[in-house]
């Protein structure tokens, strides 16, 4: 090879979506151009590079050895730049610009959306983009700013904050958890339940492994639908005890065999997160401040209103 290739982001970019692909076709939307076009390109970077670096086949792309090596250099290059972005971000000196929020669809709907007008007030130049999609997204790679997570994420990059830790409870309408009394066995009980998507969901294996012979009488992977639903009187559903606070439910009396089961479910946690280079921009900090301030007191209440 003579002298070193001079390469541009936009081929190391390539060189990462097809490692992470595994497909040019799936590269190509990644990287918003057509398969010709991620094709030519490959050939180009492997002539440029004189490295063989992925095998085709019929099933897609294959890392050859030499692409392996090479990952870790590119993931290094990608956070790079990542960091000289968020860098630029970091001279903001006014709390305004929009803000990316992801957050699960039930907690969106019971927590955050109630808080906005409150958020706005506070900050009217911060225009809030709520992402509460079931799909999580990557704060790595910067595809949002902040989020609210149930389960504790992972990454060196990442800043993350405890703010609630709650337990699971069975709840239904009040008229039929007045009509159920305390249960003494889950036996014909009408329970909602998770869809197979969520099936490994702590409580959706509680309901399989101590409620083997309730009724089902609702499967959905959305926690507003089963909360309508149990609102409805329809069944009991099992949920974080916060959410009592919001709909109209009440929390349903067990036996203390039945309290038992239910204290082996792991607490229910939210996680405040985003990524450590945006943690000091103003606009990203003036969010996270505000929701911290807010699930502090509710921690300390009980009580979602707080």
């Amino acid at each position: 090879m003579q002298g070193s290739p001079v390469l541009r982001w936009d081929d190391v970019r390539l060189f990462l979506a097809l490692s992470r692909g595994r497909s040019l076709a799936r590269a190509a939307t990644t990287l918003g151009v057509d398969t010709s076009t991620a094709s030519r390109r490959l050939a180009a970077l492997e002539s440029q590079l004189e490295l063989h670096l992925f095998d085709r086949s019929r099933e897609g792309l294959r890392p050859t050895l030499y692409a392996e090596q090479l990952l870790a250099d590119a993931e290094a290059m990608e956070a790079s730049a990542a960091s000289f972005v968020s860098g630029a971000e970091a001279f903001e000196r006014k709390v305004e610009g929009k803000v990316r929020l992801s957050v699960p669809p039930g907690l969106a709907d019971a927590f955050v959306v109630p808080i906005l007008p409150a958020l706005h007030a506070r900050h009217p130049g911060v225009v809030l983009e709520l992402d509460a999609r079931v799909a999580l997204v990557d704060l790595s790679r910067r595809e949002a700013d902040l989020a609210l997570r149930t389960l504790r994420p992972e990454g060196a990059e990442l800043v993350q904050k405890r703010v609630v830790v709650t337990r699971s409870i069975l709840a239904g309408a009040p008229g039929l958890v007045k009509k159920l009394g305390r249960l003494r066995t889950l036996d014909g009980a009408k329970l909602l339940q998770w869809g197979d998507d969520l099936a490994h969901l702590p409580q959706a294996r509680w309901i399989r492994e101590h409620a083997r012979r309730a009724e089902i009488v609702l499967v959905a992977s959305s926690l507003p639908t089963q909360v309508l639903a149990a609102e409805k009187g329809l069944g009991l559903v099992l949920l974080p005890k916060p959410y009592l606070d919001v709909y109209q439910l009440v929390e349903a009396p067990v036996s203390r065999a039945i309290a038992a089961t239910l204290a082996t479910l792991p607490p229910d946690e939210l996680w405040l997160v985003t990524h450590r280079a945006l943690r000091r921009v103003p606009r990203v900090d003036a969010v996270w401040r505000f929701l911290d301030e807010h699930f502090a007191r509710f921690a300390r209440t009980g009580s979602a209103r707080a």
